[in-house]
């Protein structure tokens, strides 16, 4: 079998780059921080070099990185806002950043990342855009889901998936065609740049565009419904997200009408997600994996509009 030659040229790329930025460059080892079929990142020293998805385009990426180049109070900016091609996947250039410790959930940034999200969904977009990819992400996992596994556990999922409005599963257009989103927000998504210890700042720019700002909301909306964050720390993201006057929720009152559809979504997605691998290694689900599929099976029976009470 030929070697996948990315990964090497990856590198290589990574350690030109940071050599250009820093003749007198530390070097040391190049170290692979992520290697999936939808992203393939490596650090040399204090340069970042990403191969994005296959799906996703040098049209499709180039605004997205000048959108961020724009917002550096927001994203980090990537060293340049011009991606290049290397075996056909769109490549992109980034300061190194000092991630959120997973180790260390106390420590979690829900003010900091919440604040970002408010002045996000606040900015104009200054260009035209995509649609944020949201939506569409959540859609290709259901898709997943349905050639990995007809068992059970994806049945329930799948009924959940066909309550959600047609928006949500990627089959129109979101209510919301011109706050700016992230797409896929999680905690993963920030790091401290200058490292370590600089301000928090987004990354991660795939999903970038306009769209449903609730979205960016959903995933630890999602969490705090099916009992996997704590209410302290929902809390304290809402309440961030408001003081910095974010649009996705009315400042006071129920957030719930506005983020159940995107909450549902999520935990639809990341359920999908878990029975897959899950089958995948040939394993059963775990704990946390088989919570998320219960929530499925009771939001398969409850309408959306109906639970705003229950989910509080």
């Amino acid at each position: 079998m030929t070697p996948n030659p990315l990964l090497p040229d990856l590198t290589a790329r990574a350690i030109a780059a940071a050599h250009s930025r820093n003749s007198a460059c530390p070097c040391g080892a190049t170290v692979t921080l992520a290697e999936r079929p939808d992203a393939t990142v490596v650090r040399h020293a204090d340069t970042v070099a990403k191969a994005h998805a296959p799906d996703i385009t040098l049209p499709d990426l180039a605004p997205r990185l000048a959108a961020a180049t724009r917002l550096p109070e927001i994203f980090l900016p990537p060293l340049t806002p011009i991606p290049v091609d290397l075996h056909d996947r769109p490549v992109s250039f980034w300061p190194y950043g000092t991630p959120v410790d997973p180790q260390d959930p106390d420590a979690a940034p829900w003010e900091a990342v919440a604040t970002l999200l408010a002045r996000l969904h606040r900015t104009p977009a200054a260009t035209p855009l995509p649609p944020m990819r949201g939506p569409a992400k959540a859609a290709l996992a259901l898709s997943r889901l349905r050639v990995a596994t007809d068992g059970s556990p994806a049945t329930a999922v799948l009924r959940a998936w066909d309550t959600l409005p047609a928006w949500a599963r990627d089959e129109a257009p979101q209510p919301d065609t011109a706050t700016l989103c992230h797409g896929d927000l999680h905690l993963g998504q920030l790091v401290r740049h200058p490292a370590p210890d600089g301000p928090w700042r987004l990354i991660d720019v795939d999903d970038l565009g306009v769209g449903a700002a609730a979205w960016d909301l959903g995933r630890p909306a999602a969490w705090f419904a099916c009992g996997l964050l704590p209410p302290d720390e929902w809390h304290r993201f809402l309440t961030a997200y408001r003081a910095a006057g974010g649009s996705a929720v009315p400042g006071d009152g129920d957030p719930w009408p506005a983020l159940d559809v995107p909450a549902r979504a999520l935990t639809v997605q990341t359920a999908a997600r878990a029975i897959t691998k899950a089958a995948a290694e040939g394993r059963p689900l775990d704990e946390v994996e088989q919570a998320l599929v219960d929530a499925c099976d009771r939001m398969a029976s409850v309408p959306p509009e109906l639970v705003h009470d229950e989910a509080k």
